[in-house]
């Protein structure tokens, strides 16, 4: 029988230590991999729809083939795995500041989302998104999916908070191609003043809240989708 717990890695990263825990629910009646940095944690295996939804709505969002995206922060793997299963992706590029996570990835420590380092459309790339964002653009995306911070408001670091205004956002928007997608996780619900920023960069903008059970209440959770062409 497999451990009840385990800590899968442990690592110092430049945003602080994280660790990877793979530990049995018995709620859930199911292992559950999660992320903490430091005492926060940052994401479970237990909730993965809204991951999963950043991709398909972003993507149901594009009408073309060959499509090039991006995607800001690797995590558990989710969006980038549901991203790879749509056929019109041809090329991947996923960015995380934190190596130990990429080499999560490479070693095939977390079984759901196995293969995503190995398809030959994607690369894991160890960069700093948002470093990337505010330099002269070069390559240009179709798609660009974010899910580092919990929500434009609460930020993993203080300097991610440039981005979500409208200067910051029009950087981003350098490196997207003409009706190109911007797909932005968030933990809260719609916030109408982060709405109201994505409309002065953008001439169509959602926020799309997503449903989910919840094994550990018994009710429902949700999280926010923000979409932007």
């Amino acid at each position: 029988m497999a451990a009840r717990f385990e800590e899968l890695d442990f690592q110092q990263t430049p945003v602080g230590e994280i660790s990877l825990r793979r530990r049995y629910d018995l709620t859930a009646k199911t292992d559950v991999y999660e992320v903490r940095l430091g005492e926060e944690y940052l994401m479970s295996s237990l909730f993965t729809v809204a991951e999963k939804a950043l991709a398909t709505l972003a993507l149901d969002a594009l009408d073309r083939d060959g499509a090039r995206v991006l995607v800001g922060g690797l995590g558990l793997g989710y969006t980038a795995h549901t991203a790879l299963a749509d056929p019109r992706v041809a090329d991947l590029t996923v960015m995380d500041v934190a190596e130990p996570v990429i080499d999560w990835h490479r070693r095939g420590l977390l079984p759901e989302t196995a293969g995503l380092a190995d398809d030959p459309r994607s690369r894991l790339v160890l960069r700093d998104f948002f470093q990337l964002v505010t330099t002269e653009p070069g390559t240009t995306y179709d798609a660009i999916l974010l899910d580092v911070d919990h929500t434009p408001r609460h930020v993993l670091h203080p300097s991610h908070a440039d981005f979500y205004t409208p200067a910051g956002l029009r950087q981003m928007q350098r490196h997207l191609t003409a009706g190109g997608v911007f797909a932005l996780w968030s933990d809260d619900p719609p916030d109408p003043q982060f709405e109201a920023v994505l409309a002065q960069v953008f001439g169509s903008t959602a926020a799309e809240v997503v449903t989910f059970a919840n094994p550990l209440t018994g009710g429902e959770s949700s999280n926010t989708v923000y979409l932007a062409r």
